[in-house]
């Protein structure tokens, strides 16, 4: 399979009729000049040595020159498969809450979008350890078993959003439980720990035994709150702003007390997200100083790039344009 890192440098191919049309009218308008010098082939008999073809001849290895110096620059790839590598580091699950009062704007463009981006910038600097991704809102639902492929998981990253879960609500108690039975089954006690991305607002069963439960089990919980103490109203699709069944408008609040206590009996820490320092990386930092445990994981190999190979193709190309002339004698074309 092959796939073009950059492909938009292959619109420099669009440049090659260009330049054969641009040939063909200056050719044109030589001949009607030299029409008015006198007979066309008396002319034809005082340069002897000109060549009407070795302009076109020129001009074809320029233009394949052109279209193989375009796909060097294109980055063309092939060769990707599937690999298992082995490595040593610490398991983090990341549950994020996709319930509708994510939707709030009290960050930019609004909270389940900051937090997506946040985790995104997170998957770029993780090396050897692993990530695995929670949806939750009523219920929780696995987006992404842990894993070191990174490219997949910021694939499954941008496929979130609020329609991901179908019951809504809170429910951190699910989104606890699932990540406890979601690290890999050759983890032992030791190098794991689960993040909570969430507004706090718990409709659902009290999460703190949940995450007791989870520190039992070595695994630390931390929690980060995304919203503000003062609440936003939640925008719908149809732009009108979800109200509750007496026709008030819904303003959902930051319930750090809740996130607080979550994080304290899950041996964790909490940190409430800001629009500039989201605090993931922080307790990402924090988490790598547990102990790291041996794992195998089964990722995609990187492409082979090809690029080199047209680029020589192309210099080819350029140094014939280069020593072919257009008078006749070349050594190249008798």
């Amino acid at each position: 399979m092959i796939q073009f890192a950059q492909i938009e440098y292959l619109t420099l191919i669009l440049l090659i009729p260009f330049l054969f049309v641009m040939h063909g009218i200056n050719r044109y308008i030589r001949r009607k000049r030299l029409s008015k010098l006198g007979d066309s082939t008396i002319i034809t008999k005082l340069m002897p040595r000109a060549s009407a073809s070795r302009g076109w001849v020129k001009l074809v290895f320029l233009s394949l020159a052109i279209f193989f110096f375009a796909i060097g620059l294109s980055r063309p790839q092939m060769g990707a498969r599937i690999k298992e590598v082995e490595g040593r580091g610490i398991e983090i699950m990341i549950a994020v809450d996709v319930s509708n009062s994510m939707l709030a704007q009290d960050y930019s463009p609004n909270r389940l979008e900051r937090a997506k981006l946040a985790i995104s910038r997170l998957t770029d600097k993780l090396r050897e350890d692993r990530i695995g991704l929670i949806v939750f809102a009523g219920q929780a639902f696995v987006q992404l078993p842990v894993t070191t492929d990174y490219v997949s998981a910021k694939m499954f990253l941008n496929s979130i959003d609020n329609n991901t879960v179908p019951v809504q609500g809170t429910s951190l108690s699910e989104a606890i439980n699932l990540s406890i039975k979601s690290f890999s089954a050759e983890s032992q006690e030791r190098g794991r720990a689960m993040i909570l991305i969430t507004d706090g607002e718990n409709h659902e069963v009290d999460p703190i035994e949940a995450a007791t439960n989870a520190r039992e089990l070595g695994i630390s919980v931390y929690t980060i709150g995304i919203g503000s103490v003062e609440g936003k109203p939640i925008p719908m699709p149809n732009g009108e702003l979800l109200k509750d069944k007496d026709g008030n408008i819904v303003v959902s609040k930051l319930d750090e007390k809740t996130l607080i206590g979550v994080a304290e009996a899950g041996g964790g820490k909490y940190v409430r997200a800001g629009n500039n320092d989201f605090g993931l990386e922080a307790i990402v930092d924090q988490i790598k100083t547990m102990d790291k445990q041996n794992f195998k994981s089964v990722v995609f190999e990187d492409f082979n790039e090809q690029y080199m190979y047209f680029f020589a193709i192309a210099l080819f190309f350029f140094l014939l344009d280069f020593l072919i002339t257009e008078r006749k004698g070349n050594v190249f074309f008798k």
